[in-house]
């Protein structure tokens, strides 16, 4: 894997399950680790749902090998939070190519 192409900073993030003063079962993200990685634009599309315009973009994301990282984690780049749809490994150990749909509100 090529370290000039790794431009950007992503923040992958892990889905916890807390307890509230409730009771409750409470989702939260935690930050897992952040990391460099390649971004590469998949394609976007912009919507009208419920009286407003909402976009959606899907990126794949290089990053570097890692053994913590799960499809149901979750991923931050530029302020733009993206679900995980599938994660793929690159060569055998080199790294991971991460296949994510954001929303930008």
């Amino acid at each position: 894997m090529r370290a000039g192409r790794l431009d950007r900073r992503l923040t992958l993030q892990r889905r916890t399950l807390t307890e509230n003063d409730y009771g409750e079962a409470v989702e939260t993200w935690t930050d897992l680790a952040t990391v460099w990685a390649e971004k590469i634009p998949v394609r976007g599309a912009e919507r009208y749902a419920a009286m407003q315009t909402v976009a959606e973009v899907e990126e794949r994301f290089k990053i570097r090998y890692r053994k913590d990282l799960t499809p149901l984690d979750r991923v931050v780049c530029n302020g733009i939070t993206y679900d995980v749809l599938g994660v793929l490994e690159i060569g055998r150990r080199e790294g991971w190519e991460i296949l994510a749909k954001g929303r930008a509100e």
